[in-house]
């Protein structure tokens, strides 16, 4: 049978070994073990472990020198900034990027002092880039928003912003999205290449704004009484401008009641207040004028026949 099988398979790689060639290979194998130079071997374990240790080491070391570096680049960037008044959102958006360059070539110095082929690593990142950006294209097309932003400057931060459905005071332009904390504070991200194209309503860029009213009052009120009632309600709060002066008009007649629009200037930081504050009001002091404020109303006209 032995016979068989070794014609059956090539010399070099027997199916089956006889038990005195497996014996003399132990034989062999414990003959090495017992004749190894120990010493040395265990000497050349420890020089390895203590030249991996020192690279450690010193790659830790330059890790955090590096990080220490770019903190201290960064922070001289923003007094740079300062002193030139450079705008808030220009700093914000160009701080983040330097940051992050600077930390990548960190990451690539410390990668090299551990012995790993940067060439390598950089193909890999390369190609690794490559992929993520053809799959991740949108975010590509955030950069590049948030690039046209800083350039045409739509809003600041600061900003009181109305974009995308969302209003509120912009807090901060990041690489990829804008962040806005509206009136209830609730903060939103929002994509810089959907706002950047998108129509935004910017209430911070003028420091005066109109306050506009609807006031609807009944058929029959004098309309002089009512705008003569109105004048003074807004002459009294001294945070309405006398220069362009408030004016009461007639908007339109309608089906039940006979609409008077009101505009005022006022500040922008008091917008809100005098709206909601003079609202109350007119709706307090003109029925001590005489005039009223009429309900939705329909006639109908029932016929016998």
């Amino acid at each position: 049978m032995w016979t068989f099988f070794a014609q059956a398979l090539p010399v070099d790689e027997p199916l089956l070994v006889p038990d005195s060639v497996q014996k003399a290979n132990l034989v062999q194998t414990i003959d090495k073990v017992m004749n190894m130079d120990y010493r040395a071997f265990f000497t050349d374990m420890l020089n390895d472990g203590v030249w991996i240790l020192l690279k450690l080491l010193l790659a830790l070391a330059i890790y955090l020198v590096g990080r220490w570096i770019v903190k201290r680049i960064v922070h001289l960037l923003d007094m740079a900034f300062e002193r030139r008044r450079v705008d808030v959102s220009l700093r914000m958006f160009v701080r983040n990027a330097v940051k992050v360059v600077f930390s990548l070539v960190l990451v690539l110095i410390v990668v090299q002092t551990l012995g790993v082929n940067v060439t390598s690593v950089i193909a890999l990142f390369s190609a690794a880039t490559l992929a993520i950006g053809m799959a991740l294209s949108g975010t590509a097309q955030n950069f590049a928003g948030g690039v046209m932003i800083l350039l045409m400057k739509p809003y600041r931060v600061g900003d009181f912003i109305s974009a995308q459905g969302q209003s509120g005071t912009v807090r901060e332009i990041k690489l990829f999205s804008t962040v806005i904390t509206t009136g209830d504070n609730q903060t939103i991200y929002i994509p810089n290449n959907s706002i950047a194209t998108a129509i935004i309503d910017n209430y911070s860029t003028a420091d005066l704004r109109r306050v506009d009213w609807t006031v609807g009052i009944s058929y029959g009120d004098s309309v002089e009484t009512a705008r003569k009632a109105l004048l003074e309600i807004l002459a009294a709060d001294s945070r309405v401008l006398r220069e362009p002066a408030p004016v009461v008009w007639v908007a339109a007649l309608a089906d039940s009641s006979v609409n008077l629009t009101i505009r005022a200037w006022v500040r922008n930081a008091d917008y809100w207040d005098v709206f909601f504050q003079n609202n109350e009001l007119f709706y307090n002091r003109l029925p001590e004028h005489g005039i009223s404020f009429p309900f939705p109303q329909m006639d109908v006209h029932m016929k016998k026949e």
